[in-house]
């Protein structure tokens, strides 16, 4: 018993020591980075000033600065760093000093956040043309391809995509999703579609013409799926936080993303996306309110504001917010609706 006892505190006394050891040996960076004001908040076009020092006089070789993953490009020495924002994301992103000597490659890392640097464009709307919209239909996502109009409906056991004549609100095409899905977004890409389910992890994709389910796709970052689009190369995906993702058009799996972001903060909550001549136009969810975000860097131009629609349609229990926009490039018209609305409206865009 005494051997046993000896044995297990000489365990625990060794374990303790090698521990405590590890942590000792734990060398800090001999190198530290000041920005000028301790700033963490900047707007684009801003030019951060910053220095990387050693506490023991380590000579630098060379440095290395990169925002998120991309690398910026700045003027002077290590001892005075001009960094300018002019070509960079916008959004919360790691500064990254990568720092070269003869001890070897040392990355320190700020925080800093990129504002625009102007305010967003406020515009609103005027109603040319009203045509019917099924008012059972809890709109998700919303897209024009060959002048037909698809839509994907949400709601455990009531989803569904759906090909629809615009003038008459005909559905030419149905199909149900199973009960287990809560249908999102949509877009169309290389005789595609593409849908998102919202908490189940995975998109659907289906043969164009015949709406036949020819394969799944998961998130591989995101957890949920909000709203979807296209530029003809690339796929857009909201998840409802501040991120839009990049999806590459083939595996599906999100790259990389954009943050939309004014001039004041970044936006959460984006759900139903559109391309529009070059933009992405993103509704609020449980807003009335459309933002024109900059595909390149995240910039949030303009909003478009929506109020007043919801009351043009008929008024009933079932009756939810603003969702579904839908842009035919054929005819530079742009389609709004909602969730459960009898009603889509093609709007022409004002500056307010």
């Amino acid at each position: 018993m005494l051997r046993k006892f000896n044995f297990l505190s000489l365990f625990i006394l060794c374990f303790l020591i090698i521990s405590c050891g590890s942590k000792n040996a734990k060398k800090s960076s001999p190198f530290s980075v000041e920005i000028s004001g301790n700033q963490q908040e900047f707007k684009l076009h801003d030019q951060i000033n910053a220095g990387v020092k050693s506490r023991e006089n380590i000579p630098i070789d060379s440095l290395a600065l990169y925002l998120g993953n991309d690398r910026l490009q700045y003027k002077g020495n290590s001892n005075q760093l001009n960094i300018n924002l002019d070509n960079v994301k916008l959004g919360s992103f790691p500064l990254k000093f990568v720092i070269f000597s003869e001890e070897g490659t040392d990355t320190l890392v700020k925080n800093i956040k990129i504002l625009n640097d102007k305010a967003p464009v406020i515009y609103t709307y005027e109603i040319v043309n009203t045509y019917p919209h099924d008012i059972t239909s809890y709109t998700q996502g919303l897209e024009f391809h060959d002048d037909f109009l698809y839509e994907s409906t949400g709601l455990r056991g009531q989803s569904k995509l759906r090909k629809e004549n615009l003038e008459t609100g005909e559905i030419l095409k149905e199909i149900k999703l199973d009960d287990q899905y809560f249908a999102e977004g949509l877009t169309i890409l290389n005789g595609k579609i593409y849908q998102l389910t919202w908490q189940s992890g995975e998109g659907i994709i289906y043969d164009l013409e015949s709406f036949e389910k020819t394969g799944i796709f998961s998130y591989n970052h995101s957890k949920e799926g909000w709203g979807l689009c296209n530029d003809g190369e690339v796929i857009y995906k909201s998840d409802g936080t501040d991120k839009i993702w990049v999806l590459d058009p083939q595996s599906l799996e999100e790259k990389g993303y954009i943050e939309p972001t004014h001039h004041k903060s970044s936006a959460t909550r984006l759900n139903e996306l559109e391309w529009v001549e070059g933009e992405i136009y993103a509704n609020t969810w449980q807003k009335d309110g459309v933002a024109i975000i900059n595909p390149e860097n995240g910039a949030i131009d303009g909003l478009i504001d929506f109020s007043g629609l919801r009351e043009k349609v008929t008024q009933h229990e079932q009756l939810d917010v603003l969702n579904g926009i839908a842009y035919n490039p054929e005819t530079k018209k742009l389609y709004v609706t909602g969730k459960n609305w009898d009603k889509i409206f093609e709007v022409k865009i004002v500056k307010k």
